[in-house]
């Protein structure tokens, strides 16, 4: 008796804890400033390799869209792995433009204050397709992946916005996946809509490769994600999502956290606000990363730090 008394209240505990914790983390968020969509002055142009010297302005996701796809590709220390994934999207891209002549794309690599050749590789495709279909962005400093894909998002011309790693851990034809998704629910000419390439199918594989540590790690972090915020979607962190431009002017405007962990908030707002989510599966390979486990744990902070995240 008195050990059931005793595992009650530990539940009790536990629970109060958890409210008192994820109170105080809402106060903490609805306290915070608004988030940074500033642009330091040398972000607001790209180079054109054909015309050494010229600064030409990015648009703005305010603008009428002027092409069918734009594809942002936030890139940090990338300059090795950056040429093979452009490769990739680019013939796939190129492709369907000989199939379908009226099909319009854009490719818009994101360096986030790399301290490699990171721009000089995305200017290579610049200058063998053109700067309206490859773009560079380059930042002042490091923003962030989440802060990347902001900006990145907010320079573009296109009506779909898709993101995708540099790492070509994706295979971007499943891209034909997530556009038929897309179609199916977003049911207005000029709605609302976000489709996620999803790698929860290949969980059992994931688990059976990764250490312990890791894989404690990951069901920590969706356990987290599906307790404090985010519920219906299983794999909230492949990075590849497609977007329209309503949703993401109207996410994106309001995302505070801009590195790892971002998806989170993300998808949290369009919860919020309505907007229809989609999840596929998506062709995915295990690229070796830079997330250690330092990284992770930070990764646990900026979570939690989140879910202030309700403005």
């Amino acid at each position: 008796m008195i050990g059931l008394d005793f595992q009650v209240l530990l539940y009790l505990f536990g629970g109060a804890a958890a409210v008192a914790t994820l109170a105080g983390l809402i106060i903490v968020r609805l306290s915070s400033s608004p988030p940074d969509l500033s642009r330091h002055e040398t972000e607001k142009y790209f180079c054109d390799p054909s015309k050494p010297g010229a600064k030409l302005p990015f648009p703005s996701i305010h603008d009428k869209p002027t092409l069918d796809l734009s594809v942002i590709v936030p890139s940090y220390n990338e300059e090795e792995r950056l040429p093979g994934m452009l490769k990739e999207t680019t013939e796939f891209l190129e492709d369907r433009q000989k199939r379908q002549p009226s099909f319009t794309y854009e490719v818009i690599v994101v360096d986030d204050g790399s301290k490699d050749k990171t721009t000089q590789a995305g200017l290579e495709y610049s200058r063998k397709l053109g700067v309206e279909k490859v773009r560079v962005l380059t930042f002042h400093h490091n923003r962030g992946k989440g802060g990347a894909i902001r900006l990145g998002l907010f320079s573009a011309r296109g009506k779909q916005l898709l993101f995708a790693d540099a790492d070509a851990a994706t295979k971007f034809a499943d891209l034909e996946n997530l556009e038929k998704l897309f179609k199916e629910i977003n049911k207005e000419p000029h709605g609302m809509a976000i489709v996620c390439g999803s790698r929860a199918h290949l969980q059992d594989e994931a688990v059976a490769s990764r250490s312990l540590f890791r894989t404690f790690l990951m069901h920590g972090f969706h356990f987290l994600v599906w307790f404090l915020c985010v519920r219906g979607i299983r794999d909230t962190q492949c990075g590849f999502k497609l977007l329209s431009r309503e949703a993401a002017i109207r996410v994106f405007s309001n995302l505070h956290v801009e590195r790892w962990a971002f998806d989170v908030e993300m998808l949290y707002i369009a919860q919020c606000l309505g907007i229809p989510i989609g999840e596929v599966a998506v062709h995915w390979t295990e690229i070796d990363g830079r997330l250690y486990p330092c990284s992770s744990l930070y990764v646990y902070c900026k979570l939690l730090n989140f879910c202030s995240g309700l403005s």
